[in-house]
């Protein structure tokens, strides 16, 4: 594998692995997750001394020159990608790449644990050989603490406005990225995966989720991706929410605006959800901040 010395693939394969072991990856389709960035800004830290920096987009990119990756641009970025310099930025990278193709070869040598051990022993002698005993064998701490979620509101902004004034674009992108992921996977599990609304919950087939993690106050207007600013709702009344067609009393029933016309004879209706309470999370402190909801109210005129 070609670096020219620098650390990015070889820590970026260390990852791939590190998300095998753990089950999150299981076939040849590797795409941007979360849990890799992490996991590749983790191993970093732990591995690499020289004055490199950690730019995520550079290896997931540069792999592709050698024959076991392959990128899979998103309809209408094909020929995005064929631009080296725009790969540099995480976001564009996100945005013009669905996923890389490994071998399928690779894949099912990464499937088996003996064969992951082999393969994570040769890059750490070769590409790391001083600090490879900082990997360690527990990647489980690879994304950041999850008390990040249960941060003050208040602190939590702070804390992201912070990390945008003191660190370049591209980690700025990777960190919202992985809190982002966090707020996604976490907020459904308080709600066991049920739509607080509607109680849709769909638990039968794998890698199937019909509820979304909803903001009360959108990202963008309150950097907040802590869990009281979350509720989960289906996709269908996500929008609602977001557009303002329905929202939520201090005692948590279900107002519905009166700015819109709908078919009452439809099972879908939104109204027939008016008065009701929402089903809460499992722990008082966890229900969602009254507060952020009397904004909503606010906002569309409720």
């Amino acid at each position: 594998m070609k670096n020219g010395g620098a650390p990015h693939k070889p820590i970026l394969l260390l990852s791939v692995i590190r998300l095998f072991e753990q089950g999150i990856y299981t076939d040849n389709q590797i795409y941007v997750l979360p849990e890799l960035v992490a996991s590749f800004k983790s191993n970093w830290a732990k591995l690499v001394t020289t004055n490199h920096f950690p730019i995520f987009a550079l290896p997931f990119y540069h792999l592709s020159s050698e024959p076991f990756w392959k990128l899979i641009a998103n309809a209408g970025c094909e020929k995005w990608i064929e631009s080296k310099s725009s790969m540099r930025s995480f976001g564009n990278l996100t945005t013009a790449i669905n996923y890389a193709l490994i071998d399928n070869e690779l894949s099912n040598l990464l499937l088996v644990s003996e064969n992951r051990d082999i393969l994570k022993i040769a890059l750490l002698d070769k590409y790391f050989p001083d600090t490879k005993s900082n990997f360690g064998t527990n990647g489980n701490d690879d994304l950041p603490s999850e008390t990040i979620l249960h941060d003050n509101s208040d602190d939590y902004k702070q804390k992201i406005i912070e990390l945008k004034n003191q660190v370049d674009e591209n980690s700025f992108q990777e960190e919202i990225f992985i809190r982002g992921g966090l707020f996604k996977r976490e907020v459904p599990k308080i709600y066991n995966h049920t739509c607080a609304i509607s109680g849709l919950r769909i638990s039968a087939v794998a890698n199937v989720s019909m509820v979304d993690a909803c903001h009360i106050i959108p990202f963008s207007e309150g950097y907040d991706d802590t869990l009281t600013n979350g509720i989960a709702l289906c996709p269908n009344l996500h929008r609602a929410f977001d557009r303002g067609l329905i929202s939520l009393s201090d005692d948590y029933t279900i107002l519905t605006n009166k700015n819109f016309v709908e078919n009452q004879k439809s099972v879908f209706n939104i109204s027939q959800f008016a008065g009701k309470q929402i089903f809460l999370p499992y722990a008082e402190e966890l229900y969602p901040d009254l507060g952020n909801i009397a904004v909503h109210r606010k906002k569309f005129g409720f």
